[in-house]
């Protein structure tokens, strides 16, 4: 048991007590394109980029529930403001009560991201609002129908002249409005942000070697660095569930290369403890546990080479997944440091928005 009274772990805590180019080397696998910690900066421009037209706009069109086929649900019943821009349900629930096959990814900094869906099969947040509009089982609207939808509601007009210079309402323009809305939607600056740039007591001894641990032991910078705490890549954990219940063969739906079952966009640690439950089934809401998933290595559902012969389509997890020999006491210790990523507070308010 490592003892935290030590000389030893002082020295390690104390280590990242000084400017971040000082900190001890991250443990990164060969061929990681890894970037440094990066702490969240003021948005001084928040309140004016909220007054942007085509914002109030986007705002207005993603909590309307005149977007979906049922006029029941909007964009914020899977995406709600008040619970870290999530459902807080294991899959989403959409029309007719219907539900998804995956986790409502959290909306917090997706101005960032390099691409959309936990599957990655959005390039962009304007070809991602099609998949929930459309869905059959999300908002069940023909996008073909719902300019003429909003267009009949003449309180509308004004606002699409004033975000377009005229008043004409597109499906082009719907998308590009949802989209200038949710780039607005950040992270607020938590612990760690406040710790990195220069105030050491805003960490306790366990978050700072909980910190050490995630950069070095717990190997997790491989995936989850940078401002965010992502690669934005796609990795197979070994949660793909083939051949059983909750099978998901992720990446693969979208690539069709059979070296791509079971992965899975690497999502943004910024916030969690406002986004759970995790993973793309939404199976998991205790952090000790999925600590001790990586803890584990995962490697245990791995195919022998006959087995992978004889089924292409067997995942194998990702290599950088590996025993981690974490005590209970390490465990403890990142997990301490994952839950200081959380520091949003604010709680933005529904518009109104035109009902005629």
């Amino acid at each position: 048991m490592f003892n935290p009274d030590s000389p030893e772990y002082t020295a390690i805590v104390e280590s990242y007590k000084m400017p971040i180019s000082s900190w001890p080397t991250p443990t990164i696998d060969k061929g990681v394109g890894w970037q440094e910690f990066e702490s969240i900066k003021r948005d001084s421009l928040f309140v004016e980029t909220q007054r942007k037209p085509i914002v109030i706009l986007g705002k207005m069109l993603f909590f309307d529930p005149k977007l979906s086929k049922s006029n029941q649900i909007s964009c914020s019943t899977c995406h709600d403001p008040e619970i870290g821009w999530t459902d807080k349900r294991r899959v989403a629930l959409g029309h007719d009560h219907l539900q998804g096959m995956r986790n409502t990814p959290s909306l917090y900094n997706i101005a960032n991201r390099k691409t959309f869906f936990w599957d990655g099969r959005a390039i962009t947040l304007e070809e991602q609002a099609k998949g929930p509009l459309s869905a059959h089982n999300e908002m069940a609207m023909d996008i073909a129908v719902l300019p003429p939808k909003l267009s009949d509601i003449k309180g509308y007009a004004t606002y699409f002249k004033e975000a377009f210079g005229e008043s004409k309402i597109t499906y082009n323009r719907i998308v590009e409005s949802l989209a200038a809305f949710q780039k607005t939607i950040k992270s607020q600056r938590s612990r760690v942000d406040a710790f990195m740039e220069g105030n050491y007591k805003a960490l306790t001894d366990q978050e700072i070697y909980g910190m050490h641990l995630f950069r070095t032991k717990g190997r997790c910078m491989n995936c989850h660095y940078g401002v965010d705490l992502t690669d934005d890549k796609f990795h197979n954990i070994g949660l793909t569930y083939y051949k059983r219940q909750y099978q998901d063969l992720g990446r693969y739906e979208i690539t069709k290369d059979p070296d791509h079952v079971g992965q899975f966009r690497t999502p943004s640690l910024r916030d969690l403890l406002n986004t759970r439950p995790w993973m793309h089934n939404g199976l998991f809401d205790n952090l000790t546990g999925i600590v001790n998933i990586y803890n584990s290595g995962m490697h245990m559902i791995d195919p022998s080479a006959e087995k992978k012969l004889a089924d292409p389509m067997y995942p194998v997890t990702d290599s950088l997944m590996k025993p981690l020999g974490l005590s209970r006491e390490d465990n403890a210790a990142i997990v301490s440091f994952l839950e200081a990523l959380s520091g949003t507070r604010f709680r933005m308010q529904r518009p109104d928005f035109p009902r005629e």
